[in-house]
């Protein structure tokens, strides 16, 4: 079959760590080992990545978010880009300000589109506050969409946020996980000891430390004797966290590659406390790590985990209720070893491969679309 030429424009790339670098990151790893040809636009990143051409937009930081550059690139710029390097079709990843211009740049010189929604702009601004911005952020997100041929989301509850704003040609394309990175065999019993010499229950969250996470909820968990509070990840809020957990909760930072494995496979239970995720990766690399997950019964979860089975759903912003769900699995051992089962079961079918030539398989729809209509 006839190799590709995708141009992916990213609002986050490295050295940021976070769920939309992740699967960029996977993307062009797929395109590299299937033979495609690809360059990545994004505001910040090394050289080159996977083999392609790394070109750094233009950007600024937000004053709230200082870890974070938003992407500021010119439209002129990305037609120039896009005039030079003729791709067959446009990925634009977690689109915001610089996919929007990106969209657009696209759609004036008739290139096809793909976007993937990713990043809850709508909840992002109510989190944070922002005077004006949840009307703001719904009127970007419904004109960034209305501008690609074809919008991808995550889960069932993006895909009815997005067509409640009116946003045409929706499909579902998940999350893959890493079978192998993630796994129960990674389970370390020295990490263990460590965290934990008196044996208490290993309770744990991965991901970024910020403000939409909802993180006070686990002071409900850090009070109870009977866990070990685990944190891992890095961002805006990690101060503020430490004081109010204090030494009730092991802090481990930033973890990659076999240290992140070790601490996902060492967990007893996984817990996430943010409403506002599209998918959940990290509650996925935890059930591949054979960890019952507890998390929040909006946005992701609702699909990722099955609640019951692979993991129990609480009410959204809830402490009292979060903590009566771990306080479930903590009384009950055999509950947690058949959780974990039907977790390894889950995701089998969700590898990275699998997902990424569903992407693919988007990518030539698009194309064959644009070309029909030319045709015709």
């Amino acid at each position: 079959m006839t190799k590709l030429r995708v141009l992916v424009v990213a609002e986050s790339f490295l050295p940021q760590i976070n769920g939309v670098t992740n699967s960029v990151r996977r993307v062009l790893e797929h395109l590299s080992a299937e033979g495609h040809e690809a360059e990545l636009v994004a505001p910040t990143g090394p050289d080159t990545y996977a083999g392609f051409r790394v070109r750094r937009a233009r950007g600024a930081n937000l004053p709230f978010y200082p870890d974070f550059r938003l992407g500021l690139e010119t439209r002129r710029r990305l037609r120039q880009v896009l005039a030079q390097y003729r791709p067959d079709v446009v990925h634009i990843a977690s689109p915001a300000t610089l996919g929007y211009q990106a969209s657009r740049a696209a759609e004036e010189l008739g290139i096809p589109t793909v976007a993937i929604y990713q990043t809850d702009l709508v909840g992002f601004a109510e989190r944070y506050d922002v005077p004006g911005g949840a009307r703001a952020a719904a009127g970007l997100t419904r004109r960034i969409h209305h501008h690609v041929d074809r919008t991808l989301a995550p889960s069932t509850a993006s895909i009815a946020q997005l067509e409640a704003l009116g946003v045409p040609e929706v499909h579902r394309w998940g999350r893959g996980v890493d079978l192998v990175a993630f796994h129960p065999r990674h389970r370390d019993e020295g990490l263990r000891q460590r965290l934990a010499p008196d044996g208490r229950l290993l309770v744990g969250y991965v991901g970024r430390l910020a403000a939409e996470k909802e993180l006070d909820l686990l002071a409900h968990l850090a009070r109870d004797p009977r866990y070990a509070l685990v944190v891992v990840g890095g961002g805006p809020e990690e101060q503020r966290l430490r004081g109010l957990l204090g030494d009730r909760a092991h802090f481990l930072g930033l973890l990659h590659g076999d240290e992140l494995s070790r601490a996902y496979a060492s967990l007893d239970v996984f817990v996430h406390t943010g409403r506002y995720e599209t998918y959940c990766q990290s509650a996925q690399e935890a059930l591949a790590s054979g960890i019952p997950v507890v998390a929040p019964a909006a946005g992701g979860p609702l699909d990722v985990v099955a609640d019951g089975a692979s993991g129990l759903l609480y009410r959204p912003g809830d402490g009292s209720a979060l903590a009566a769900a771990v306080d479930r699995l903590a009384r009950d051992e055999e509950l947690r070893r058949a959780m974990a089962l039907t977790a390894l079961r889950a995701v089998q079918e969700r590898s990275w491969f699998a997902i990424n030539e569903q992407l693919v398989t988007h990518y030539r729809a698009v194309i064959g679309a644009r070309a029909g209509a030319r045709a015709a």
